[in-house]
């Protein structure tokens, strides 16, 4: 059912050095840039008719040009793909929250990969898949790291009050204070790393994950200013202001590279992680749907590739399917590197089509079959937000057929008139279905008393949870509460040994009471920061825990900022909850617990 071939790093070396590519001492390095949120209509180069990107504009016409690639309709299963080359449902991340964002630590990563090639590897930005170790980026072969947390600023694992200026992002593990605008830190910070790997000798790979131009939208006002004049939406005004912002980082680092003489030897990617979030207002580049959904305009994304040593300077469109599974397959390859041992890619490398040696038209290129879909619940539900994609065919749902090149709209559906069509489409879906759906069950668990994070940070947005887990600060100050807000972890004791458990409402940077409120913090250019509404009061009066079959219970005080548990625990994967109760029974979770190995 898999047609991806396994990639062997002695072949592909072979192949890549016969091929006159690049030369054994010097490997190629890489930039991969994906920006959040934005669609493929995002681009002035695609046609959009205010939007301003001369910066992208100038590298789409310098490159190789994806123009039927696809991605997941949202942020983390995206970037599970991106970093494994497996479909996002096979790594366990099918959503953006409740746990169901955490890259299976069984998973070998592209930082991972290229770290053991002998690259040095930096992530600059979003991570989104997992917070805690094992999960993050640290953890799965980037040695030079400036996240956020969570999957934007300001969401629940992200340093307290920050709203995309001025902030605290964590540097290698620990929180840094930064002055300046959040996209700007991150092209920062990813040029200081490639400096130093360049003055070292030392191949790179670095890793940009902007989570602009994703919400809350907060946008400096001289990006902003030109969009605020049009007969558009403020928000998306500041969204567009964004990308402005973006195309001049775009654009300042490809200077950089220039300067430093790296240009030519580096493989420049632009891609984006899902389709417009709000750019559809203005211009969707003719699609339906946008950010979530089973239509093109939720999945069918920019990516352009720059590499003028392998002979991809100009530009040129390739028209066969292609997907967020095929980047790393396809990396390997044109670097020269080892894939993984026993690892099986769901992509493949597509460097028969970059190079011109495979067309579609010639049969020389087959014509494959992907699938894309968006879950966003606890667990999958066959058929649910899915598409079954061709070059020429989008079967959705399993009941709808659309003929992409005459209905690039998918207005008309054909299914009836198609039926061998569907019927290939659905048979290649069951066989994908039945493959992954024992893989459904494995839980991430979250580490407890390893070295490597001791004491462990558990936030609400990793929550299982039957509804909807607080996953940014404004729920926190909310003071988001219900049966179905509320949840678990699931933890992995990593040896026996007495455990504190500190169980808190605010975060300890905020250090304030549980029972509480909070005032307004100031607030940012855009839209409204979470920090500029005030936080509600929970006037709790009673804290419970329960943890590897035990259960503990303790009053709260007026001015006490956490309830302190401590346990005995055996080693092993158990269920960790904590919940403040009010004297009527109203319950919120802790939506923050420290839990530390003695």
């Amino acid at each position: 059912m898999n047609n991806a071939p396994r990639f062997f790093g002695v072949m592909v070396l072979a192949v890549f050095f016969l091929s006159g590519r690049g030369q054994a001492a010097e490997k190629p390095n890489v930039v991969l840039i994906v920006t959040d949120d934005q669609g493929y209509g995002d681009l002035g180069c695609h046609g959009n008719p205010i939007l301003k990107t001369p910066n992208i504009d100038r590298l789409f016409r310098e490159s190789l040009r994806l123009t039927d690639f696809h991605v997941a309709p949202t942020c983390s299963p995206t970037r599970a793909a991106l970093q494994t080359g497996h479909w996002t449902d096979r790594t366990g991340v099918w959503h953006t929250i409740m746990g169901r964002s955490l890259l299976r630590e069984n998973e070998i990563t592209i930082g991972r990969v290229f770290q053991d090639a002998g690259y040095a590897t930096g992530m600059f930005g979003k991570w989104h898949l997992g917070d805690n170790y094992p999960y993050r980026p640290e953890d799965r072969g980037f040695t030079e790291v400036m996240r956020h947390g969570g999957g934007g600023v300001s969401q629940t694992p992200d340093y307290w009050n920050n709203a995309y200026f001025d902030g605290h992002y964590f540097h290698n593990g620990r929180p840094e204070a930064v002055q300046g605008y959040c996209t700007e830190v991150w092209f920062d910070y990813a040029q200081r790393f490639i400096k130093r790997q360049h003055q070292a000798g030392k191949p790179f790979f670095a890793y940009i994950a902007t989570n602009a131009p994703h919400g809350p939208m907060h946008c400096p006002p001289e990006y902003s200013a030109p969009y605020l004049k049009e007969n558009i939406p403020k928000n998306t005004a500041y969204f567009l202001g964004m990308i402005a912002n973006i195309d001049e980082n775009v654009g300042r680092l490809r200077k950089f590279l220039d300067q430093q003489g790296l240009t030519k030897n580096t493989i420049f990617i632009f891609m984006t992680d899902n389709g417009t979030s709000s750019g559809d207002r203005v211009f969707n580049a003719h699609m339906r749907g946008r950010k979530g959904s089973e239509y093109d305009g939720g999945h069918r994304v920019p990516f352009f590739m720059h590499w003028p040593a392998g002979g991809f300077a100009a530009g040129r469109d390739i028209s066969p399917i292609t997907a967020h599974v095929d980047v790393l397959p396809t990396l390997i390859d044109l670097c020269g590197i080892a894939a993984p041992s026993g690892v099986r890619f769901d992509g493949r490398s597509i460097r028969p089509l970059l190079e011109g040696a495979a067309k579609s038209e010639d049969g020389s290129w087959p014509d494959r079959i992907l699938v894309t879909d968006s879950q966003r619940v606890k667990d999958p539900i066959k058929w649910r937000k899915t598409a079954v994609m061709t070059s020429d065919w989008r079967l959705i749902n399993g009941r709808e057929l659309y003929d992409i090149k005459a209905d690039p709209g998918q207005k008309k559906n054909v299914a009836a008139q198609h039926r061998a069509v569907v019927a290939r489409l659905t048979k290649f879906y069951d066989a994908w279905w039945e493959e992954l759906l024992p893989t459904f069950q494995q839980d991430c668990a979250i580490y407890l008393g390893h070295p490597a994070e001791n004491p462990a940070t558990l936030t609400c947005h990793d929550w299982i949870t039957t509804r909807l887990a607080p996953w940014n600060h404004g729920h926190i100050r909310d003071a988001m509460s219900g049966e179905g807000n509320t949840g678990f972890w699931h933890v992995q004791v990593v040896e026996d040994g007495e455990y504190e458990i500190r169980l808190r409402r605010w975060p300890q940077e905020q250090d304030t009471a549980i029972v509480a409120g909070l005032a307004a913090a100031a607030d940012v250019p855009g839209a409204k920061a979470y920090r500029a509404r005030p936080g509600k009061a929970f006037p709790a009066v009673r804290a419970t825990i329960e943890i590897g079959g035990q259960h503990d219970q303790a009053s709260v005080q007026p001015g006490q900022k956490e309830i302190v548990f401590t346990f005995k625990l055996k080693a092993g994967r158990t269920r960790l909850r904590g919940d403040f109760f009010t004297a009527a029974g109203k319950t919120i979770g802790a939506y923050y617990a420290y839990v530390k190995k003695l």
